[in-house]
């Protein structure tokens, strides 16, 4: 197994982005993206478990210890899909693979078809593109969503007088979610503050989007990707409405399905058997090094 990790700084035009880096800086190139308020920490139980890739764990804009956007800017959907291109125009890459884990992994699809030439292969935990809603709800989500941020602007995020009570409350929140795993997250995602600890996360992410987009143009975006395609669910995982899925698993040319033991965060409680497929998936690559 891979030892440790390099913690590195990217810089786009317009943010300063941290990252992990596992891997020999000459392995197969694969950016991971994690899940809504986790960080690059999603990946560092199934990282090590993946010889010959260099595996760049991006802590999303405003998560993880990179920087939060400037004030008056949100956190749409479509601009994250952004900043994480400029993110692999700064490393350098002119191919690359993705690994998204929840909301990594929509981002991840929807960038491997807006630029489908540049995605080599495309490897999604718990996720096929982003949540979605009919046009006739736009007018009352973007009203609800400037309301909340009036409601809510000033507030600070709340504080905890440990790591160990602030594991329990992401324990609580998150059904299936092992101590371990929830302690993996913690580290990366506490910042100390007086009184004790509190999320380094930007409070705006919990925000209610401003718009989202319709299932039919989601099923554009996986419709135009190019690359093999993992999918891998775990069994008691995310519930996802099972027609929408269907359509988009059909969307996409070439994708493999793989259902294994274990609830959303499958990656975390069970790396050995996730790290197991996401090898098998990224050999061709590997190998051809």
């Amino acid at each position: 197994m891979i030892d440790q990790p390099e913690e590195i700084t990217i810089q786009t035009p317009t943010l300063r982005l941290a990252a992990r880096a596992w891997g020999p800086a000459d392995g197969v190139p694969v950016l991971a993206l994690h899940g809504w308020l986790d960080s690059a920490a999603s990946f560092d139980r199934v990282a090590p478990r993946l010889p010959g890739l260099r595996l760049v764990c991006l802590d999303m804009p405003g998560h993880g210890e990179s920087e939060h956007l400037p004030p008056g800017q949100g956190y749409a959907f479509v601009d994250t899909v952004a900043h994480v291109h400029a993110a692999t125009v700064a490393l350098g890459w002119e191919r690359f693979c993705l690994l998204g884990h929840s909301l990594g992994a929509a981002v991840s699809a929807v960038l491997a078809g807006t630029f489908p030439a540049r995605v080599r292969r495309l490897a999604l935990v718990e996720g096929l593109g982003p949540v979605t809603e009919e046009p006739k709800h736009a007018a009352e989500r973007l009203a609800r969503s400037i309301e909340e941020e009036e409601r809510k602007r000033g507030r600070t995020p709340p504080v905890y007088p440990s790591e160990d009570e602030a594991v329990r409350r992401l324990e609580a929140s998150m059904s299936r979610l092992s101590h371990e795993a929830a302690r993996t997250l913690c580290r990366r995602g506490l910042r100390p503050v007086e009184g004790g600890v509190t999320w380094r996360s930007d409070p705006r992410l919990r925000l209610p989007s401003r718009l989202r987009l319709t299932e039919e143009q989601v099923l554009v975006f996986l419709g135009a990707i190019e690359c093999p395609t993992l999918l891998v669910r775990g069994s008691e995982g995310f519930p996802f409405a099972p027609r929408p899925m269907s359509a988009r698993v059909a969307a996409l040319r070439d994708a493999e399905m793989v259902e294994l033991p274990g609830g959303h965060h499958l990656h975390l409680d069970t790396p050995d058997a996730v790290a197991e497929v996401l090898r098998e998936f990224f050999a061709p690559l590997v190998h051809a090094c």
